[in-house]
C-alpha cells in the first residue's frame, strides 16, 4: 500500500511520500535509544511542562489539523476538530496525574516485616523506545492515548502510522518537537507495514502497542512473543447495544444512531449489534431506522454533514460484501443497503433485521454505518446474543432495573459495560477488551503502567 493522502470524498490522490530507507530508519532508531538514556532522567514536572505545551499548540492547530484528518480519512470535520480537542485534554490529564499514578508504593507493613526487610518500595521505571503501530480511523487520538502516558512515564515513542494518513503522522512528530521535546522523544517512521517485523525485532525497541485489525495484531504479537517483548493490543469490536423494557426507548434510539455512525461507523467501539427486548422491539426499531435514514450524508468538509465517505475503496467493498451476504441469506434491509452513484467511497446508513448466526455479519465486524437488529425474548437471551461474538471490546445496556444492571455487568464478555449511554473513552478510565478484541489496557493508571518496569526495591535491616 503506497504512503499517500487519497481524499476518500473524491478518490483523488493528493500527495505521496517515499518510504524511509534503511539508513534513515537506522538513524532514527539510534536517536531513540540515545535520547532515552537522558530523557528517562527528566522529572515529571519537566515532562508535564512539555506535554502541556504540546496541548496548547494542538488547541491552536485544531482547525487546520481537523481539515487534514478529514481530507485524509473522511471523518466529518466537526468530529475531526473534536478529536483534536480531546487529544489536548488527554495530554493535560496525564501531565497533571502522571506523577501521582507512578509514585513509589509501599507494600503492607506486615508483608515488609515478614520479608525481613527494613523497607520495601515498588517503583515504576520506563522501559525504553516503544513502537506504536496505529490505525487511520482516529489518526490523532489513537496515537495520543499511547504517546501522552508513554512520554510522561519517561519512554520515547516510535510511530508507524497507517499509510493513508501520512500528513497526520508527520504533524504529530512536528507537534512534539515544537513543544520542546527532544527530536528522539517522538519520531514518525514513514514505512510500510512490511517493515514492522524488522523494527520490532530490533533490540533497541523494548515494547510495542498496536491498534488495528486482528491479523495485524496476530503478526505483532507473534513477533513480540518470539522476541519476549511486552505488547498491548486493541483490535476489532462488534459491540452489543442492549435495550430492555424499562429503558427510555426514545433516548436509547436517539443515542443508538450516534453510537453506530460516529466516525462514519468506522470505530472499534461503535455499537454494531442492537439487541432489543421483544416488548419494545417495534418501538425502538421504528425510531432507530428513522434516525438512521434521516442522517445527512455528504462532503465531510461541510459543517452540516453527519456521515462522510468510508476511508478507502476496499473498506467500502468489504462492507458491501457483508450486507450482500446477509441480504442473500434472508436479512431484511430496513434502510440503506445500496451504494450511491458518484465519486467518493460513500455508503448509506443501513439497518439490517432478521440476522442469523449463519450470516457473516453476525460474526464479523462491520466497519462502516451498518447496524444489525436482533430481537431478544428475555434477559438471558439478550446476554446470549451479546456474547455470541468473537469480540469483546465494550458493550452498552439500557435498563432502569438495578438487578438487570448487576446481571449484565456480571455476565457481559467485554472490557466495558456502559449503562444508559454509549461507549466512550476518557483518559481517567481504563480502555481495552477481551477475546479477539485484544489484551492489555490503555488510558488511566492501568495504561501508563503497561510500559513500565515495575521494580521491587528491597532494603535490608
Amino acid at each position: 500500500m503506497p504512503i499517500a493522502t487519497v481524499n476518500p470524498a473524491s478518490g483523488e490522490t493528493l500527495q505521496t511520500y517515499e518510504a524511509m530507507g534503511e539508513e534513515e530508519l537506522e538513524r532514527r532508531l539510534q536517536l531513540a535509544e540515545a535520547t532515552f538514556r537522558t530523557y528517562r532522567t527528566t522529572t515529571y514536572a519537566e515532562r508535564a511542562r512539555l506535554l502541556n505545551r504540546a496541548a496548547d499548540l494542538l488547541d491552536e492547530d485544531r482547525a487546520d489539523i481537523g481539515r487534514v484528518m478529514t481530507t485524509e480519512m473522511g471523518k466529518p470535520v466537526q468530529q475531526a476538530r473534536a478529536e483534536a480537542a480531546k487529544c489536548a485534554r488527554a495530554m493535560r490529564w496525564y501531565a497533571e496525574h502522571a506523577a501521582e499514578l507512578l509514585a513509589d508504593e509501599e507494600p503492607a507493613a506486615a508483608d515488609v516485616k515478614d520479608s525481613g526487610a527494613a523497607r520495601v518500595l515498588v517503583r515504576y521505571r520506563p522501559l525504553g523506545p516503544v513502537l506504536a503501530v496505529m490505525p487511520w480511523n482516529f489518526p490523532l487520538w489513537q496515537v495520543v492515548r499511547f504517546a501522552a502516558p508513554a512520554l510522561m512515564a519517561g519512554n520515547v515513542g516510535l510511530l508507524k502510522h497507517a499509510s493513508n494518513v501520512p500528513q497526520t503522522a508527520l504533524y504529530l512528530e512536528d507537534l512534539f518537537h515544537r513543544a520542546g521535546f527532544a527530536e528522539g522523544c517522538f519520531q514518525t517512521l514513514l514505512v510500510g507495514s512490511g517493515a514492522v517485523d524488522d523494527i520490532l525485532r530490533d533490540e533497541r525497541v523494548k515494547a510495542a502497542t498496536l491498534t488495528g485489525s486482528e491479523p495485524a495484531g496476530r503478526a505483532v504479537a507473534s513477533t513480540a512473543g518470539e522476541m519476549v517483548k511486552k505488547t498491548v493490543l486493541e483490535l476489532g469490536g462488534s459491540d452489543p447495544y442492549v435495550v430492555m423494557p424499562s429503558a427510555d426507548v426514545d433516548r436509547a434510539a436517539q443515542i443508538a444512531v450516534t453510537a453506530r455512525v460516529q466516525n462514519n461507523g468506522q470505530s472499534c467501539i461503535a455499537a454494531k449489534r442492537f439487541i432489543v427486548h421483544t416488548d419494545v422491539y417495534d418501538a425502538f426499531a421504528a425510531r432507530f431506522v428513522a434516525g438512521m435514514a434521516a442522517l445527512k450524508v455528504g462532503d465531510p468538509l461541510q459543517e452540516e454533514t453527519e456521515v462522510g465517505p468510508l476511508a478507502s475503496e476496499q473498506g467500502r467493498a468489504d462492507l458491501e460484501e457483508l450486507v450482500d451476504d446477509a441480504r442473500r441469506s434472508g436479512a431484511d434491509v430496513l434502510c440503506g443497503g445500496e451504494r450511491p452513484d458518484g465519486p467518493g467511497w460513500y455508503y448509506p446508513p443501513t439497518v439490517l433485521a432478521g440476522v442469523t448466526r449463519e450470516m457473516r455479519i453476525h460474526r464479523e465486524e462491520a466497519f462502516g454505518p451498518v447496524a444489525t437488529l436482533y430481537r431478544a425474548g428475555d434477559l438471558d437471551e439478550a446476554v446470549l446474543i451479546a456474547n455470541d461474538s468473537p469480540f469483546g471490546l465494550s458493550s452498552n445496556v439500557w435498563t432502569r432495573e438495578e438487578a438487570e444492571v448487576d446481571r449484565f455487568v456480571r455476565d457481559m464478555e467485554a472490557g466495558g459495560v456502559f449503562v444508559n449511554g454509549m461507549t466512550a473513552s476518557h483518559p481517567g478510565f481504563p480502555f481495552g477488551g477481551v477475546k479477539r478484541s485484544g489484551y492489555g489496557r490503555e488510558l488511566s493508571g492501568h495504561g501508563i503502567r503497561e510500559f513500565c518496569n515495575i521494580t521491587t526495591v528491597w532494603h535490608g535491616v
